[in-house]
């Protein structure tokens, strides 16, 4: 018997989440059946998403993200003893997987880890997996970018916004960045070459897109909503596209009294403006075509693959709100 610990939330989140709302729970694990795997977790996520989700959930749930898993037991000779695997069972430092039947979120299947050609397997939870996914599938197949477009990211120091910023420049477009600390803008100029970034906690937005964009913004990738999306599609060409990733702006708030913000109606009557939102499993069966480029772009330098890690599985909680924060640079992971 194997006795493993997870992650239990038992409250719905008011604010910020309290280290009160979740509860380390003890379980023992049951012999494997035909099919099945034991993992051991290696590398955990922690991500915006897992604060939104809250409320879509029926209390007490097992705190759910992406986890890299090395299998110590298996009876499914698909996924022998010392491969990786890569699931959504989240916050848990073992499991019993089924990689041949239906996920129990309905969502995200268990797949092997890529082939990461030497890179992290820690990359398998950011730039490699699904934050990665979400960074090349939302910009590329929603704006649809062509060489020499200006794009705006927000939240551009996130493990998705630093990737948008990147494939943009990739493409050859002129990348405008949005975070929150100025150690962070050094960072998305310096590192990752993005053409202009900006704190927004310190500049005034509209100025900084007359100056950044004083031809206006074709793309808009949104990773935070409110008041500072609405000013960027007020910035936007006619015809822009904006991918709607994101409200990290709201997701701490009282859902009973979410914030105010201009409407948008205008700009994208007379703009004539595609906005859409999504959902990144919308593209599952697309994620190793995404992947691969991914590691070629990493291996070559290309790109950053910037991680913030904290050890411990006892220290997720920590990891968790210090992202919410926006303490990470890149992609916040704890390391079990």
């Amino acid at each position: 018997m194997v006795k493993a610990r997870k992650y239990v939330v038992t409250k719905y989140f008011s604010g910020v989440p309290k280290r009160t709302d979740f509860k380390i729970v003890e379980e023992e694990l049951p012999p494997l059946q035909d099919g099945q795997i034991l993992a051991k977790a290696e590398f955990i996520s922690v991500d915006p998403y897992l604060r939104a989700y809250n409320r879509n959930k029926t209390i007490p749930y097992d705190q759910f993200s992406f986890q890299v898993a090395e299998v110590i037991e298996s009876k499914n000779p698909d996924y022998p003893v010392g491969s990786r695997v890569v699931s959504h069972e989240g916050w848990r430092d073992y499991v019993i997987l089924s990689p041949n039947t239906k996920p129990s979120d309905g969502l995200y299947t268990v797949y092997k880890l890529p082939d990461m050609q030497g890179l992290p397997a820690s990359l398998g939870v950011g730039a490699v997996g699904m934050p990665g996914a979400t960074a090349y599938f939302g910009l590329l197949e929603l704006c649809k970018p062509q060489n020499g477009e200006t794009l705006v990211v927000s939240g551009a120091a996130g493990a998705v916004g630093s990737l948008v910023g990147q494939i943009g420049k990739l493409r050859g477009l002129r990348v405008i960045g949005f975070a929150g600390s100025d150690d962070k803008v050094r960072w998305l100029k310096q590192e990752l070459g993005f053409d202009h970034a900006y704190n927004y906690r310190t500049v005034n937005v509209s100025n900084a897109l007359k100056e950044a964009a004083p031809n206006g913004v074709d793309c808009y990738f949104d990773n935070v909503g409110g008041e500072f999306s609405s000013t960027v599609i007020a910035h936007m060409n006619p015809f822009g596209r904006v991918s709607v990733c994101g409200s990290i702006s709201s997701y701490n708030e009282d859902p009973t009294q979410m914030p105010k913000a201009t409407i948008l109606q205008p700009a994208l009557v007379f703009k004539q403006l595609k906005v859409e939102g999504f959902l990144v499993p919308r593209w599952l069966n697309r994620w190793p075509e995404a992947f691969k480029e991914l590691i070629e772009w990493i291996k070559s330098g290309k790109m950053v693959a910037q991680e913030h890690v904290t050890d411990g599985f006892d220290n997720l909680y920590d990891a968790f709100v210090g992202m919410l924060a926006g303490e990470n640079k890149g992609k916040a992971v704890v390391k079990v």
